[in-house]
Formats: structure tokens, sequence, C-alpha cells
């Protein structure tokens, strides 16, 4: 039976190259955002020789678009076998050569240098659509698309993820910048990282609540994409291997896990 897969967020960096290594194996649903792109990268694909990949609209922080997914992937399916939530944003304004005059390489820049705060620049609104695509619009798509991955003989969910940081009390906190020093914030980027932290733990109480589902959180490195301006350490197509390896990783295999791109890691 052909194996069916979402990737969200598809049309482009990581999101594109996991659907172009899933696409020889299981037949892709590659969503995004923007139609025109979404369908632009599909035809790319065909074109390559990979016919096995549809396109669906998705905008992960929109129910009535989340709805139309689900309907879709259960009329024309019947059920789903693997889930990759891609789609993610940055929480702050960068400028260019700052950022990259400052030479810090990690994934995710904190406060290493007093320069940070004058190259990166968050936002409480910032901060707040980054929680809601990264987190609440990965959570909200695997909950709509839940039963029909329960249908599936094997079941599983990637969730692209980044380092840790704590949850309480932050959307509150981030509109107070002094409030956000004081209680040891990055007030930087915090935004990704919160909305990241939440989804590792998300993905764990799936992996707890749901035994047939194989649930694993990965980060697939500091890659060169249009979020680091194309000057990360890895490329798309080494940042998609891990969460391509754990997309189609056989049963009996980890679940609830974190890894960081091939190795596995800890919370």
């Amino acid at each position: 039976m052909v194996r069916i897969a979402v990737v969200t967020g598809g049309n482009k960096g990581v999101g594109f190259e996991i659907c172009r290594q899933l696409a020889d194996k299981v037949t892709v649903v590659l969503t995004a955002r923007d139609e025109k792109r979404g369908a632009d990268a599909v035809a790319r694909l065909h074109s390559s020789g990979l016919p096995d990949v549809v396109f669906h609209q998705l905008d992960v922080t929109d129910p009535a678009s989340i709805a139309s997914l689900a309907n879709f992937i259960d009329s024309r399916f019947g059920k789903l076998d693997i889930l990759v939530n891609n789609a993610g944003i940055a929480s702050t304004i960068v400028d260019e050569e700052s950022f990259w005059s400052l030479g810090l390489p990690s994934e995710v820049i904190d406060e290493k240098a007093k320069q940070v705060k004058k190259t990166i620049k968050q936002t409480f609104e910032g901060a707040q659509k980054c929680l809601e695509t990264n987190y609440y619009g990965a959570k909200n798509v695997t909950q709509a698309l839940l039963t029909l991955l329960l249908k599936s003989t094997s079941p599983r969910l990637v969730n692209i993820s980044s380092k840790l940081g704590k949850l309480e009390e932050y959307l509150k906190d981030v509109k107070d910048e002094a409030l956000m020093e004081k209680k040891g914030w990055s007030s930087n980027v915090s935004g990704y990282v919160m909305s990241k932290a939440a989804l590792n733990a998300y993905t764990r109480v799936l992996a707890k609540k749901y035994p047939s589902l194989c649930a694993n959180a990965v980060s697939p490195g500091f890659v060169a994409s249009d979020m680091t301006f194309f000057k990360g350490t890895f490329t798309a197509e080494e940042g998609a291997r891990g969460p391509v390896r754990l997309a189609l990783m056989p049963d009996g295999g980890p679940s609830g896990q974190y890894f960081w791109m091939m190795q596995d890691s800890t919370f």
C-alpha cells in the first residue's frame, strides 16, 4: 500500500529538500502558505523525475486552511502515514550585515556579545507570531490530522525543532525588556527558542499518549536558508537527512526523542 506524507512549509529550504528526499519512496503532499510558490515547487520536483508529489495550500495559523487540508487528505487518501511539521518563522528583525559581522555560528544566536542587541530585535508581535506559527500551528495541524495518522499501520510524526528554553509566563514577560533580563530570558530570540521548546514538549506528550505513533523532534542544524541569509553551516540537503530518516524509520524505532541532525540527543 502506498504511504502518504504531508510536509508543511515545503516550498523552500529544508522543507523542499525533505519533500524531494521522500518523494521517491512515498507520495508527498507538499504544502505551502503561498499557492504559487507551492505549485512552482511541485513543478520543480515533477520536472526532476519525481511525479508522486501533489500540492495543497496550507497556512498553519488559519483553522479553515488546516481543516481544508485534513478534508483533502481524508477524501483522497483516507489515511496519513507521515506528518512532518516543518513550517516555521523567526521572531526577530535582523540586520544582515551586522549579524554576520558578529561571527556567532550557532543554531540559535544568544547574548554572547553585546552587539547582538543592536543586530537582532524582537518585538512582542514577532514573538507572538512565532509561537502561533512554530508551536500552535504545528500542534493544530497535528490535531487535525491525528485521526488520519492513527489509521496508518506505521504512523510517523516528525517535528522540526531547535534548542530549548523555558515557557512559564513567557508571553507576558516578553513585553518588558527589563523583566525579560531580570528573569534570565534572552530578549533577542527567545520567541523562537520558546516556540521550539514547546514543540519538543508536545512531541513527548504525543509519544506517550499514543504508543502506536512514532513521534520525534529533530533539529536540522544551522542550515543555509533565507532565515540565515543562506550562510549557515549546512546545506538544506544535509539538514533534511535527519527528518527524512525519522519519517522513514522502521517499526520499533525510538519515539518521544529529540535528535540533532542524524544523532540522538537530549531534551
